[in-house]
């Protein structure tokens, strides 16, 4: 059975070993025969054209080439030692070097030096052109028997795999060998004969040998396609299923009305209108929570945007449906801040609001458990502790969580379990996410976004400052200062680093100290290292107005809410990326007066800072930012690897490919709203393929 032999371990094909297995298995998680088969190449090179020398116009491609070898040398003893040697094909001359396998190559040019073919590619070195460590062909040697000589594969590898022979060329091999083997065999299919002619897709067989070795370049677009849809078709497949059974498996506490509390807080206490936004995602959170299933909802909404108070509304509903609710948040602080405010809105209703963090007293803490077991405590908000198994509710309907990515999903996980039937789930993030992301890694979830800020607010200015311009941004923070208003000052570290040049945090206190001498303008500083109460007690003074400027690394980040800040200045602003940029920049603006943000960076900059600092300038809706960030640094880093297996995409690129994204996802809609359980005989193929995908991964996106 060639299914069987696929999974056939590592160290079995021709030409691995132990070592090499070992080295395999650390470097590149290739265990088996079939983990080597879909270790695809990032690119192939065309060993089909032999180019002249004055063909080559640019450094960077490789080439192949046929002449002459008209002398070498040997120059160099121990590791300077290499192999010089000229080549000329009758066009122009290339100067080649090797410095390992020199006896090799040695051997080689003394038995023949004419009319053979060398590989790599050129480079330029002072005005001539040259190739360092060039493949060269042996015409007297035997022909490899390899699957094509057209185009040739190249693997990304690593400097430990290198040493073992496992460079580019020795996985080429290796793939080559396993490829020969299968010629003999049938690859098993992963869909449906049906949907594979209806969407004019090549076999699995074809597909697999074309993507390492293709027979030319129509194959290798064919086998692109067909790998990709294979690719994307199947997460999307995953994610609605995981949908499906979650809402045929999981019923939900019925909310049935909008009572008392609601009204009182929406008539009494709500101090401004309600964006169409926020009345539209309430509207999508109520009929979710009256229809009887559980929800699994993921909440958007730009910084500053009004999530917050959305979430209360709905916890409120919760109250009038006698459930209790509880909040999340990442941090201390944040959960702090969550408190108070939520506290300040609700005023002398009679809805008992708690805080539970690691800094709980125990005598406080006992009262809180008693508070929840007894219902008294109807809304509880904390850090981690929330999930704690001493934790325990009367009856828990809602748990929303804050700052969703800084949780994992197992910690998520553990609020289904404070009531017997599962509360619904809200999750919010402050970081837009892209479409296509959003329907890739939370394709599970039900998704609201909150897209329009709150009315009054103006737009905050941002401006690109460099070092030379650092008097004019003091001029500007004094002249704000004077007017009454306060400065954030955020930096990258905290201590000076020997390996990058960087304004620590610790100078750049100082040298503001020393710009703003007068008690008037009093300075203070804040860091992750401090601990809690002395953070604390600063984040107080700099929210009462003791202190004009707070100089802090990122702790601020999330949740820090001081409507009289009005500046944001992010030191070495290059050095961030660019989520991070805009949820600092979301600091400011939260109060009526103008606000700016100003990102200071050294006079040099790489392309990408230059683009992250030019785009944050240019816009500052989140979901531009966003998409921006996507393209300039793809998906991996953006949602970390909070879902498990959902971003390890071996050929798909969610950016690259957005509309095959799209158009799968609307076919595995297609096909499961036809047939739920996939029980057809024609989707049979889809049902074991399915079966095998999530038996290998934990059935997280249930209890997102």
């Amino acid at each position: 059975m060639t299914a069987e032999y696929l999974q056939t371990p590592i160290e079995y094909l021709k030409g691995v070993g132990p070592h090499r297995a070992d080295i395999l298995k650390r470097e590149f998680n290739i265990f088996t025969f079939s983990d080597l088969l879909y270790y695809f190449p990032f690119r192939h090179v065309d060993k089909a054209t032999v180019y002249k020398v004055s063909d080559i116009q640019s450094e960077g491609n490789y080439m192949q080439f046929r002449g002459n070898i008209l002398g070498y040398q040997i120059l160099g003893e121990g590791r300077s030692k290499r192999l010089a040697a000229q080549f000329f094909d009758g066009t122009g001359t290339l100067d080649l070097v090797w410095f390992n396998g020199i006896k090799w190559i040695e051997d080689v040019l003394a038995k023949n030096h004419t009319n053979v073919l060398i590989f790599g590619r050129p480079t330029l070195f002072n005005n001539r052109w040259n190739m360092s460590h060039p493949e060269i062909i042996d015409p007297t040697a035997p022909k490899e028997n390899t699957i094509t000589q057209h185009f040739f594969p190249l693997y990304n590898t690593s400097d430990k795999a290198k040493k073992a022979g496992l460079d580019t060329k020795g996985v080429a091999k290796l793939t080559a060998a396993l490829l020969l083997d299968l010629k003999q065999r049938i690859l098993p299919e992963t869909l449906p004969a049906e949907l594979i002619a209806n969407h004019h897709l090549i076999s699995l067989h074809e597909a697999l040998f074309n993507i390492h070795y293709p027979e030319n370049q129509e194959k290798l677009t064919q086998a692109n396609i067909r790998l990709k849809f294979d690719e994307l078709f199947y997460t999307q497949l995953k994610m609605l299923k995981l949908k499906l059974l979650t809402e045929r498996k999981f019923r939900g506490h019925i909310f049935a009305r909008v009572g008392e509390s609601f009204n009182y807080f929406y008539n009494n206490r709500l101090k401004f209108e309600l964006t169409g936004a926020q009345k539209r995602v309430i509207k999508e959170i109520r009929a979710d929570m009256g229809s009887g299933k559980q929800m699994n909802r993921l909440l958007q909404g730009d910084v500053g945007s009004g999530k917050t108070i959305t979430a209360l509304l709905v916890m409120l509903i919760a109250n009038d449906n006698d459930f209790q609710s509880c909040l999340m948040a990442p941090t201390e602080i944040l959960a702090q801040q969550h408190y108070e405010n939520i506290s300040k809105q609700l005023g002398d209703m009679e809805v008992k609001v708690a805080l539970l963090t690691g800094s709980t007293k125990t005598a406080e803490r006992k009262e809180i458990h008693q508070g929840l077991l007894d219902g008294s405590i109807r809304i509880l908000i904390g850090t981690h502790a929330l999930i704690e198994n001493e934790v325990q509710f009367q009856n828990l309907g809602l748990a929303v969580i804050d700052e969703q990515h800084r949780f994992g999903v197992e910690q998520r996980a553990k609020l289904w379990k404070k009531n017997r039937i599962p509360p619904h789930v809200l999750v919010m993030t402050a970081t837009p996410i892209p479409r296509t992301l959003a329907m890739t890694v939370y394709g599970d979830l039900d998704v609201s976004v909150i897209d329009e800020l709150p009315k009054g607010r103006k737009p905050i200015i941002t401006k690109h400052l460099y070092e030379k311009d650092r008097s004019q941004m003091f001029y500007f923070l004094k002249q704000q200062v004077d007017a009454g208003r306060q400065v954030f000052v955020v930096y990258p570290l905290i201590q000076e680093s020997e390996k990058m040049d960087l304004l620590d945090l610790e100078a750049g206190f100082e040298a503001m100290s020393r710009s703003f001498p007068l008690p008037r303008y009093a300075v203070g500083m804040v860091h992750g290292k401090m601990k809690n109460d002395v953070k604390d007690y600063e984040m107080q003074r700099f929210s009462k107005g003791e202190t004009c400027i707070l100089v802090s690394t990122t702790v601020i980040e999330v949740g820090i809410d001081i409507p009289n800040a009005t500046v944001m200045v992010i030191e070495n602003a290059e050095r961030f990326g660019l989520s991070q940029l805009h949820q600092l920049r979301g600091r400011v603006g939260r109060g009526g007066e103008q606000s700016y943000c100003i990102l200071m960076s050294g006079n040099k900059l790489s392309s990408d800072g230059r683009q992250r600092l030019d785009a944050m300038v240019a816009t500052t809706d989140g979901f531009e930012i966003a998409n921006f960030d996507l393209k300039l640094r793809g998906p991996g880093d953006l949602q970390g690897t909070q879902q498990s297996g959902v971003l390890d995409f071996k050929i798909a690129d969610i950016i690259k490919d957005e509309k095959l994204v799209s158009y799968t996802r609307e076919l595995a809609k297609r096909i499961l709203e036809a047939d739920p359980n996939l029980s057809s005989p024609e989707n049979k193929i889809l049902a074991e393929q399915l079966q095998k995908l999530m038996s290998r991964e934990k059935f997280w996106g249930m209890i997102s």
